[in-house]
Formats: C-alpha cells, structure tokens, sequence
C-alpha cells in the first residue's frame, strides 16, 4: 500500500510529539511493507509567523492531494492578543470544515498500568472502554449570527436535520460493531436544537434494532463519566458537549496525554491529532507524553486506510511500555521510571521492531 500523509506539526509541544508518531509510523510502514510518502506544511501559529494566516493556501492544496492529515496541535499564549482571524484554533477550525470533517472519534480507553495515575478509584476506572462521537463542524463554534454588541455578545447555535443524521448514523455504526450500546447526549429540557437531535436519533434507532439506545442530559453525563464511566459504550453528541465531554473523561486514563483523536468524513479521509493542547510551557524541554499522537496514527490506520492489523500492533507496543513501568513525565510516579519524549518513542519502536523479529524467526522454522 501507498498512501500520501500530509503533517502538521503544529505549535508547542507538537513538532515534537509529531516527530515521534512520524517514527512509528516508518518502522509499521516497514515492518509491513507499506509506503507512507509524507509532506509537511504549516497551521496555527506557525502559520501565523511564516505566513500572516492561521491556515495558508498551500496547507489546504497538500491535504487536498493527500490520503490524510497527521496534526500535532495548535495555540499558545503568544497569538493570544491577536484578532480573531489571527487566532492559531481559527486554523483548526477552518480546517474541519473545509474538510467537512464532521465526526470526531475520541476513544477513552483504561489502561492498566496507569490507573495509579488516576485521580478515580481503580475500581471505577478499571475495564473502562467507551468511544465519544462527537459532531464537528456544525453547533455554536460554526453558526451565525457571532458577534460583539456595545453591551453583549452573541453566539448562536445552529444544526440542520441532515447535520444530525448523519453523525448519528456514524455512532449507531460503531456500537453496533462494538457492545452495543448507544447513549445520545443532549439537552433536550432547554434547546431546540437539543431536541432535533433527540428526535433524530429516535427515528434512526428503528434501523438498528441491535442496539440498545439511551438518552441522557449532558449534565448527568457529566456526573456519571466520573461515577460510572464503565455504564458507557459509544456516546454520541454535538459539537460543544463533546469537547467538554471528551476532554472531561481523560481523567479516567490520568493524562490527556494518552487520547488520541480522528476527525474524518463520509470517505473516510481524516485528521489525526492528539486531544491534548500545544502544552508550550513545556516545549522543547523533550517531556512531552507523544502516545497519543502515537495512538493517533494508529487510528489513521484503521479508520483512513483500513489496516487493522497494523493499527493493532501499535496499541499493543504502547501498552506493552506502560506494563514494563516506562514512562513520560505526566505520569510519573514512585518508582517509575521517567524516559524523555524520544525515549519513551524508542521503547515503543523497540516493542516493534522486536516482534518483527520474533515473528520472521517462526516464520523460518515453520
């Protein structure tokens, strides 16, 4: 296989974290015997700085002839007194909606040795494996009217019967090819637009009798993520609950560090990026926790390019680390041993690059 992969590297800590899922991605792309021809481009601040807009011309015209998009992450302090247009997130913005990259797919997923690094107990966090669809190019962050008034401000939240149906026809999918279970997200005692999606979501369940769908306010879902996180399978919901949901439900793993995130559309073509921020505080000191980025391009590989198998042994050679007691900073603790952002990259490799091995030395003695 051959496909074209457009980078992003990003602001802060992401040319960094960036670097290292580049790596992994090479050793899979030979260890499978598979081609990944990269091009590199700018967005965010880094564009701001080289080319005065936030998301330049030249960025879109790569990931256009491109199979996917491998971003790091965007933002930081110093683009924050810029206007509105200048904003390094106007950048990702644009980008998803260009795109029309209106599922977002964030995984929540325990791991067993790192539920010390929870703040939840272990019985609560423990066997923890639920999907998050949120919906991405539509809600408050995209409608109009937005504006500043002389006394106030306005935002408006809009989604058409389409926009709904769509990505809920994307979660019904999931959990019917995970546990079965769906719980649509809203607030339908307040809004409109709440309760479109609710009865959207009440029609579409018809076609899929396999599943088992539950609605529930975004607050509850807010309280139960922490109490009960295991109750949950797939969730789906609009674009503001998501972001707050998802990023919420990354305690249970005990570092955003570990989420990895894919935004794709009806074809397939996606944009892989980790759900942490660009993190400046810490950039260019080698800290930086680049699993989920690492975890990113593995969900590149099922969700874009079908290769499950590959995308599976990345999962496993990052889990295999964390069991052997290996990690970055974030999730330091007593007696764990702290390996820099290349480091903790080369553990994963070596994993890898093992297995390789071990499978071609069975394969002669077979």
């Amino acid at each position: 296989m051959e496909k074209k992969i457009t980078v992003l590297p990003g602001d802060g800590i992401g040319p960094e974290v960036v670097a290292s899922a580049v790596r992994v991605l090479q050793v899979i792309g030979k260890r499978f015997n598979h081609t990944f021809h990269l091009g590199y481009a700018t967005i965010g601040g880094a564009a701001i700085d080289q080319h005065n807009n936030p998301l330049p011309e030249e960025t879109i015209e790569m990931c256009e002839n491109s199979d996917a998009i491998l971003l790091g992450a965007v933002g930081g302090p110093k683009w924050d007194q810029n206007p509105p247009e200048l904003r390094p997130e106007k950048g990702l913005l644009r980008i998803r909606k260009h795109f029309d990259l209106f599922a977002n797919l964030r995984p929540v997923k325990a791991f067993p040795s790192l539920l010390d690094a929870s703040p939840l107990k272990r019985e609560v966090a423990e066997n923890v494996d639920l999907m998050i669809v949120r919906e991405l190019t539509g809600g408050v962050y995209f409608g109009e009217p937005r504006m500043r008034t002389e006394n106030g401000a306005i935002d408006t939240t809009v989604y058409s019967k389409a926009e709904v149906e769509r990505i809920v026809e994307n979660a019904f999918e999931l959990a019917r090819l995970r546990g079965g279970k769906l719980c649509s997200v809203d607030k339908a005692n307040v809004l409109e637009t709440s309760r479109l999606w609710r009865e959207v979501v009440e029609a579409k369940k018809k076609d899929y009798p396999d599943v088992i769908v539950e609605h529930n306010l975004v607050d509850s879902v807010a309280m139960k993520l922490i109490t009960n996180p295991g109750h949950y399978d797939v969730v789906v919901t609009e674009n503001m609950f998501g972001d707050i949901l998802s990023d919420e439900a990354s305690v249970i793993t005990g570092s955003l560090g570990v989420l990895p995130s894919a935004s794709i559309r009806g074809d397939n073509f996606g944009l892989y990026e980790p759900v942490h921020g660009s993190a400046p505080e810490i950039a260019g000191q080698g800290v930086a926790n680049p699993a989920a980025t690492i975890l990113s391009v593995a969900m590149m590989l099922q969700y874009s390019f079908g290769l499950k198998e590959e995308a599976a042994e990345i999962e496993r050679a990052v889990s295999a680390v964390f069991d052997d007691g290996y990690f970055t900073a974030d999730l330091a603790r007593d007696g764990s041993r702290i390996l820099s952002t290349n480091e903790w990259t080369d553990k994963v490799i070596n994993e890898i690059d093992t297995s390789f091995v071990s499978q071609s030395i069975m394969t002669t003695y077979i």
